[in-house]
């Protein structure tokens, strides 16, 4: 057994439609219906242009196989979730033009330029840019 690739992060989320909007408007992901019996009202599955489904939104009072207390807020041990992206001054645009607090941060000695940015749901978004 070997992993992979990380497949997807879930984010259970009081505001769906706001946070779907947050990452189709930011990242242009798009969103699309989750599978049955997840609904509309419950969830959304946001893809990347590969096709890929990287983030899944789910409400409060969406029906999950592993259910556990979830609390709004910073979120507990997962520190940050880290996306891999390319138009590094058109997302700098974008959180301009929403005014949305972010950091910059460069790590030169590997080619990368980073931008850290909360979603609506207090989730840390790593941001990276590779350079070619």
């Amino acid at each position: 057994m070997r992993v992979e690739a990380l497949d997807h992060v879930n984010i259970i989320t009081a505001d769906l439609e706001g946070t779907a909007r947050f990452y189709a408007e930011l990242l242009e992901l798009e969103p699309r219906d989750a599978p049955p019996p997840l609904t509309h009202g419950n969830a959304r599955w946001m893809y990347d242009a590969a096709g890929h489904a990287v983030l899944h939104l789910n409400s409060l009072d969406c029906p999950r196989a592993y259910d556990r207390e979830v609390r709004a807020g910073p979120t507990g041990a997962l520190h940050h979730v880290a996306l891999r992206c390319s138009g590094y001054e058109e997302i700098r645009a974008r959180l301009t033009r929403r005014n949305l607090d972010h950091r910059l941060n460069d790590v030169s000695a590997v080619g990368l330029r980073q931008i850290f940015v909360l979603d609506p749901n207090g989730v840390l978004l790593e941001l990276n840019f590779f350079d070619a």
